[in-house]
């Protein structure tokens, strides 16, 4: 796993996060791509067929867009909590109906309250005490629980392209993982049996962008545009058959473990 060191201190505490929250999280872009219908749907694919219903816990929920999906999608299904550090993103999410817990998760005591899933969406990528937070998962799921973890590939086929260029090459993510790191990483938590890994996502707009910009980061205002134009495209009926190509294209990199993101989905020993 290559990772950072040192890091800044308002990253290792959250308070990078916190004041992050209204900016970026809270921009009217970032609400509209993170709530879209389809701003989760590979998350949702995979997550269904590992936990078709209980309690599910989201690590780094922000502004709660997923657990709104899964709230609103599958009503009955499940009951949704998130924790998170950013307090604006929180206030957000709360006014979505999600409960939330106000405190780092290493912090938070559940006492006997335990979960049919805890989810780490793009999340791992940020922490400074990664294998802390996957021991706490385990200690807070239910036997046979899973815990969902996505973060980016650092052997994508973006980052080959790209390399420091690449916008998720960031001082906010102070570890980067190849399919091979993560199973590592993943393994090394006895509680903890491996059901699947695997490599999804692909966004052919960033390598373009970021590959023009060169090495300048990419400011949070136009990460948020972006997401917000990736999923008006998603959305658009008339661009159904290059969906098509681009579901193959994407396809093949996964097999290969070129695509953009790494996820693992780990089980509770019984």
């Amino acid at each position: 796993m290559v990772y950072a060191n040192p890091v800044e201190p308002q990253l290792a505490s959250g308070a990078f996060y916190d004041r992050l929250s209204v900016p970026f999280y809270l921009s009217p872009d970032k609400l509209e791509g993170d709530y879209a219908p389809v701003r989760f749907e590979r998350e949702l694919r995979l997550f269904r067929a590992y936990c078709p219903a209980g309690a599910v816990l989201d690590v780094g929920c922000s502004t709660g867009a997923f657990l709104f999906q899964i709230k609103s999608r599958y009503a009955g299904d499940y009951t949704v909590t998130g924790t998170d550090v950013a307090g604006a993103a929180l206030d957000y999410a709360g006014s979505r109906g999600i409960e939330v817990i106000r405190e780092p998760f290493l912090n938070v005591a559940f006492g006997e309250r335990r979960f049919d899933a805890v989810t780490f969406w793009a999340v791992i990528e940020h922490l400074v005490q990664p294998k802390q937070f996957l021991r706490k998962a385990a200690t807070v799921l239910k036997p046979g629980g899973c815990c969902f973890i996505l973060v980016p590939n650092l052997k994508s086929l973006a980052v080959r392209v790209l390399g420091a260029s690449y916008r998720y090459i960031m001082p906010d993510h102070v570890n980067y993982f190849t399919a091979a790191t993560l199973k590592r990483f993943a393994a090394a938590e006895p509680a903890f049996e491996i059901a699947r890994l695997g490599s999804s996502h692909f966004n052919p707009l960033v390598i373009l962008k970021d590959f023009r910009a060169g090495t300048a980061r990419v400011a949070d205002e136009e990460r948020a545009r972006l997401l917000k134009r990736t999923t008006a495209y998603k959305q658009n009926p008339l661009l159904r058959p290059f969906k098509w190509v681009y579901s193959g294209v994407e396809n093949g990199l996964a097999r290969l473990k070129l695509a953009d993101n790494l996820f693992a989905v780990l089980r509770k020993r019984i």
